[in-house]
């Protein structure tokens, strides 16, 4: 059972939390924190839609961190919340989604990297699985932690949530913080986390995957190197490989991607 009753979903304005968690931001690629109230022990599991987002334990109450993927609409959005307490009902935890205007960012890169062969189709496909099962990773063994430092230093070259056109072609969102760094750069893990996955990508180039725990995960694209394998264990500040310009590039840089409950954030929302 809860030790106390549950407070309302939404953090009031101006309630402050002495942990730190990333930036409130209810906006899509954006993440939205949740009071769940006060208690000793954990409220239960939190879901937007079918993925699980982290619960933490602040000194004042039990919060949830809730990923907002790229492509939610405006308006009134529930995650919900499956209580600890066997005989306790699901609850709505409503909040509002309001739209935020990315910009449009028109790129050319090689032909085939816009439109794929038949035999690239069948790796990106295969690509395509390997990367929805590591992001959808959620180790209960695992904690993060909230406040990093960007894994590499140097100039954002492009920001996150650009509406992308390669040779004249929209794609998806930009769904990472693209970092501009010399080819061979170390790249410093921001945070503790084990590695999920790592390859060589068609679109990605050399990618690595960290899970830093409940559903937190970091990935890592165009590496030059790769110098960590999956299984392995890294603290924050570790290499895991170095800058390059592989993959569907127009020069070297790290694409630095943030997953929470599976959506893709904007990773400025977790730096210091």
């Amino acid at each position: 059972m809860m030790a106390a009753a549950v407070a309302p979903a939404a953090l009031t304005a101006g309630e402050t939390d002495t942990l730190d968690l990333p930036t409130d931001s209810r906006v899509p690629g954006g993440i939205a924190i949740l009071g769940l109230g006060t208690g000793d022990t954990s409220p239960g599991a939190v879901y937007f839609g079918q993925y699980r987002a982290p619960v933490v334990h602040t000194a004042s109450g039990w919060r949830a961190v809730v990923g907002i993927p790229l492509a939610t609409l405006p308006g009134r959005r529930s995650a919900r919340l499956i209580s600890a307490a066997s005989n306790a009902p699901t609850r709505d935890l409503p909040f509002y989604v309001v739209a935020k205007g990315y910009a449009e960012q028109k790129l050319t890169v090689e032909p085939r990297k816009v439109d794929p062969l038949p035999e690239d189709l069948k790796r990106i496909e295969v690509e395509t699985a390997r990367t929805e099962k590591a992001l959808s990773t959620y180790s209960e063994d695992l904690v993060p932690t909230w406040h990093w430092t960007a894994p590499v230093p140097g100039e954002r070259s492009s920001s996150f949530g650009l509406r992308r056109v390669f040779n004249g072609q929209s794609r998806n969102p930009h769904s990472g913080m693209d970092i501009a760094a010399a080819t061979g750069a170390p790249i410093h893990s921001p945070a503790d986390g084990r590695v999920v996955d790592t390859g060589n990508f068609f679109f990605n180039g050399n990618t690595v995957f960290v899970d830093h725990g409940q559903g937190v995960l970091t990935l890592y694209c165009h590496l030059s190197r790769i110098d960590v394998k999956p299984g392995d264990t890294v603290k924050a500040g570790q290499v895991l490989g170095l800058v390059g310009a592989t993959g569907r590039v127009t020069g070297p840089h790290l694409h630095w991607g943030v997953a929470v409950n599976r959506a893709m954030v904007d990773p400025a929302l977790f730096l210091k």
